[in-house]
């Protein structure tokens, strides 16, 4: 695999919504509310990554060791899709995020053989 070969790469946006997990709409979590959104805008793929320790603009400290209690913990929601098809669906973020941060990074997408297909010969592992 080289980057000569331009069908394999591409560009996209990456937009990454850092949350705690208790964030709540309408009685469901924000981040899967997020979720579901991007799913019914036909977006390519959504992920929600949930993470062991952090703190945010109350400069609490939230961690899932045993001794805490902590039911906040933090939650990233990353989307990736073309750059016009992830700002098309900034809107719907307007009423989810109540001053969370909201990343967006130019990202190189790199699509892979999956299970199956012709690996090419020469390279490593071939």
């Amino acid at each position: 695999m080289t980057e000569a070969d331009p069908a394999r790469y591409g560009k996209a946006l990456r937009l990454t919504v850092l949350l705690g997990e208790s964030d709540q709409h309408h009685h469901r979590p924000v981040y899967a509310e997020i979720v579901h959104r991007a799913h019914a805008a036909g977006l390519a793929g959504a992920s929600v990554f949930r993470g062991i320790e952090g703190f945010g603009a109350s400069s609490m400290v939230h961690t899932t060791r045993l001794l805490s209690l902590s039911e906040d913990l933090p939650v990233a929601v990353v989307l990736v899709d073309e750059a016009d098809r992830i700002r098309a669906f900034l809107p719907e973020l307007e009423d989810l995020t109540g001053g969370s941060p909201v990343l967006l990074d130019e990202v190189q997408t790199v699509r892979l053989p999956g299970r199956g297909a012709p690996r090419e010969s020469g390279g490593a592992g071939a």
